[in-house]
């Protein structure tokens, strides 16, 4: 029979499992930690997750996107929070369009489930990669409470065991000509748990996802299935005047969120008690190339590890998938040939992802509470409602197409140019007062759509 191991069942790896079993091959998961479904997790030392087309694509292929379904909250749109706290709201596609809140623990837990279950998988807990023969498909193990030694051989290997994979770095780095990069950003993040009212309803509005921008920082929260909100605070590990490291006694925590998020507070007034019930985490951007090597490949944060400003983390891993099982039927399966083009086509991608997840850090960060941000959105969406199928803004390209990552960063780098060129030509906010604006774009389509088909 045929056989592949995975190395980490995480999203990617759990996933990627279902699709391997569903071509008939014996999958054998081997994963560092412990059976995740009989921890107990709260909100989870990780950001909840934002669901969009690319990752509901990967479960449609393989018929798992019903299980996953109970599992996702729709958001519609963006709601800022002001240092007032007035609110305002953005949608972020046309009419309906949603990108969904997913707990990681819990899609992860659900994805092992179907894996075991359906796709027959067998998972090994608390076994760490040691080592590979790359050209052999072997992965050594060796168990984290026994300390006892072992090896698993397989036709094919698949390393999706996240950003700091032991499988790159035991045997890919090695390699001659390896190129691997690893760019820490400025800022870390520490999460937050906004309970549910006592009655279990929500604090805030449910489907939407919450900003509370701030210059140089920005808290975040995105609703849970119990009425709790996770809530993410982005900020400087230091050199700012508010940075993690100046924060430290409960009296600046409690001064902090009274100055800054005046509003928030008032929705957790304890804040300075929970503070520290979630670590303080980095953020990297992680490139490495090549991807694959003998009978071993790269998905996943291993291939392409971003930051999380463009909710595209998981997307982009599940869209591995997708893209890996379609060079599966194309090449019939001859790994050399369909790992050479998997990496070949997808490293772009890659890139455009993380050169997105940047983009958008700096546009969340800096701009979306900022006027002319605000009515350049407008006016793209106005575009996109007169003209859907010659005109698509980049968040749409990016969380409701299947554009190619770096397409889409490319087609967004050249309409945010005409954009700032056109909104110091145009007074767009009169013509949007005296009703000129769609004249406005019926004479410019032409160039729009160029823009795009270039």
């Amino acid at each position: 029979m045929k056989s592949a191991t995975i190395v980490g069942a995480g999203l990617v790896g759990s996933l990627w499992a279902v699709y391997l079993s569903k071509a008939g091959y014996n999958v054998t998961i081997v994963e560092r930690r412990k059976d995740l479904r009989k921890t107990n997790i709260s909100a989870g030392k990780s950001i909840n997750l934002a669901l969009s087309v690319r990752g509901w694509k990967a479960f449609k292929t393989v018929g798992v996107d019903k299980d996953i379904e109970a599992l996702a909250i729709p958001m519609y749109g963006r709601t800022m929070h002001d240092q007032e706290g007035n609110l305002t709201y953005q949608p972020y596609g046309q009419e309906g369009q949603a990108i969904y809140s997913v707990s990681r623990a819990g899609i992860n837990c659900k994805l092992m489930d179907i894996a075991e279950n359906e796709g027959d998988a067998t998972i090994k807990y608390n076994e760490k990669c040691i080592g590979a023969d790359l050209e052999n498909g072997i992965v050594y193990l060796e168990n984290t409470i026994t300390g006892e030694k072992s090896e698993i051989k397989s036709d094919v290997v698949f390393a999706a065991d996240g950003a700091f994979s032991a499988v790159r770095y035991e045997a890919m780095q090695k390699l001659d000509r390896f190129d691997y990069n690893q760019d820490y950003i400025e800022d870390g993040y520490r999460e937050i748990l906004l309970p549910a009212n006592s009655d279990g309803s929500y604090k805030l509005e449910k489907n939407t996802l919450h900003i509370w921008p701030r210059g140089r920082f920005m808290l975040i929260a995105l609703p849970n299935e119990d009425g709790s909100f996770t809530c993410t605070l982005f900020m400087p590990h230091e050199n700012h005047e508010y940075a993690f490291d100046k924060i430290n006694t409960k009296e600046e925590v409690e001064h902090f969120f009274k100055e800054v998020f005046p509003d928030f507070y008032d929705l957790i007034p304890d804040i300075a008690d929970v503070w520290e019930n979630h670590p303080l985490s980095s953020l990297a951007i992680i490139r490495c190339y090549p991807w694959t090597s003998g009978k071993f490949a790269l998905m996943g944060d291993a291939a392409h590890a971003t930051v999380p400003f463009y909710g595209q983390g998981m997307n982009s891993g599940f869209e591995d998938c997708t893209v890996m099982w379609d060079l599966m039927q194309k090449h019939n399966e001859d790994w050399p040939k369909v790992f050479e083009e998997y990496q070949r086509v997808r490293k772009p991608d890659g890139d455009g992802v993380q050169d997105l997840s940047l983009h958008n850090y700096y546009v969340m960060r800096d701009y979306v509470a900022d006027p002319d941000f605000l009515l350049q959105k407008k006016f793209e969406r106005r575009i996109e409602q007169l003209y859907p199928d010659k005109y698509t803004p980049l968040y749409s390209q990016v969380s409701f197409s299947h554009i190619p990552y770096s397409k889409a960063y490319s087609n967004g780098m050249k309409q945010d140019e005409y954009m700032k060129e056109l909104m110091k030509k145009h007074d767009l906010n009169a013509l949007f007062e005296n009703g000129g604006i769609d004249d406005l774009i019926h004479s410019l389509i032409g160039d729009l759509q160029k823009i795009h088909d270039h």
